[in-house]
């Protein structure tokens, strides 16, 4: 019976593993039940490279595929508190990378389209969902700066990337009262806000106003233009 035993060993240890996990979560601050459930509900340790599955509950970034970063979970639960999710809400996603943020996006709202501009990562990254058996999510390669009127509008859009100013097409894209969440260019002092961004009015007036009120502080590089089928 050693093999039984060394299961339930293994399996009382991933439990311990993912408890601290969320510990460490609360211990900064986060504080949305939901949130909390969503990312205790989704492995990362399915998402990220073979050789850095050891460190896959540790709240750090960790690199992936095509020069791109996986953000540490601290931020993704921040960034989810910051978009105020609810399970009747249409979400875009900007950069779905590794496809971690989505599965979380898809625990906590209606329907997720997010968006890779490398189409190896999006091929993946749907693999992984599909793994998941996650339904209402998908993710396009498509470039996030060419968004159509096909898209339809959002309530939450989420860019994992800076954003000086919010370009039209992702503006558009998002309906009456909605909410923006992305980084804003590094400030003089080199600190980098991540900010929630609400729209505010309605269409007819121009031009749009925005709500702006800064989160955290983070490290995100400007939104790239354009597609790559990524290596």
């Amino acid at each position: 019976m050693d093999w039984q035993n060394a299961r339930e060993g293994t399996a009382q240890q991933a439990l311990e593993i993912r408890a601290e996990f969320l510990l460490g979560l609360r211990a900064r601050g986060i504080g949305d039940l939901p949130v909390l459930r969503a990312m205790e509900t989704v492995p990362r340790e399915l998402f990220v490279p073979h050789r850095l599955v050891d460190l896959a509950n540790r709240d750090i970034a960790l690199p992936i595929a095509c020069g791109q970063t996986m953000p540490e979970p601290w931020l993704v639960a921040r960034m989810m508190e910051a978009l105020t999710l609810r399970p009747d809400l249409r979400v875009l996603e900007i950069g779905a990378g590794s496809g971690y943020v989505t599965a979380i996006l898809a625990r906590l709202s209606r329907e997720i389209v997010a968006l890779e501009r490398f189409q190896s990562l999006a091929i993946a990254a749907s693999a992984r969902l599909e793994r998941l058996l996650i339904r209402n999510a998908g993710i396009v390669w498509g470039d996030g700066l060419a968004l159509t009127r096909h898209s339809g509008l959002f309530d939450r859009i989420i860019v994992h990337a800076a954003l000086a100013d919010v370009p039209a097409g992702i503006a558009s894209a998002l309906a009456e009262g909605g909410v923006l969440v992305c980084a804003r260019p590094a400030l003089a002092d080199g600190r980098q806000p991540l900010v929630r961004i609400t729209r505010q009015g309605n269409a007819a007036q121009s031009p749009l106003r925005w709500q702006e009120a800064h989160i955290c502080d983070c490290r995100l590089r400007p939104l790239i233009p354009g597609l790559s089928q990524g290596i």
